[in-house]
């Protein structure tokens, strides 16, 4: 008999970060606080579509946003102009951000007098997928020159969104995307899934989305009487 144990540690991490980003959505019910957690590649247009959409939303709920990345604060920058409240998350070279991370910048950013907080998690399909943030709703973002394959490679990342925005429609001329078979292999991942095919750039298919997260938001808060 060996004289040894195998503790799985891996396995014990995601739990105790489950357990955390229960507790943590929890307490953000209690104050009223929407927390959209948004992912997607490096360069698919996270932070243009936050822009535009903080541009629309503004006048309907009180908007802060997290920028999450590995260094720079070029996107809090850029996001400043809009008038949201914004903080710049340094993750220190991690590839995604847990519970407690995320516990960490709402405390740092101040969820008083807010209504919808954006995540913009750090560019990655992959890491940000494993670990629950404690966020609302999860939504990414998947631009047409990646590809119509991405369900087909990173299916947890398709698998724990609510929303899929398929961004840079203005360039699918260019490239062989196929959006059927994009949005079938989504939707066989996960029925649930709302596909929106926009153009942040030029602002194409964008209210679409629009409508979704005022709907989102609201039914949210109605639901806990705020």
């Amino acid at each position: 008999m060996e004289n040894f144990k195998i503790l799985n540690i891996k396995q014990s991490v995601f739990e105790n970060n489950d357990r955390d980003a229960d507790k943590l959505r929890e307490e953000l019910k209690g104050k009223g606080v929407y927390l959209l957690n948004l992912m997607s590649s490096p360069g698919a247009g996270k932070t243009t579509t936050l822009t535009k959409t903080i541009n629309a939303l503004k006048d309907d709920f009180r908007i802060g946003v997290m920028e999450a990345d590995i260094d720079s604060d070029v996107d809090a920058r850029t996001i400043s102009q809009t008038g949201a409240r914004v903080i710049q998350l340094h993750t220190g070279g991690m590839c995604h951000l847990d519970a407690d991370m995320t516990r960490q910048g709402l405390y740092g950013l101040s969820t008083d007098e807010l209504d919808l907080i954006f995540l913009e998690n750090v560019g990655n399909l992959v890491c940000p997928a494993e670990f629950d943030t404690g966020a609302t709703k999860n939504a990414m973002i998947l631009s047409v020159p990646e590809g119509d394959d991405k369900p087909l490679k990173y299916p947890l990342m398709f698998t724990i969104c609510d929303a899929l925005l398929i961004n840079k429609i203005d360039a699918a001329p260019f490239f062989n995307f196929d959006f059927e078979a994009c949005a079938a292999r989504a939707k066989k991942l996960n029925p649930n899934i709302k596909i929106f095919p926009v153009s942040a750039k030029t602002g194409e298919g964008m209210e679409a989305f629009y409508a979704w997260l005022r709907g989102e938001v609201s039914q949210y808060r109605a639901a806990i009487g705020k």
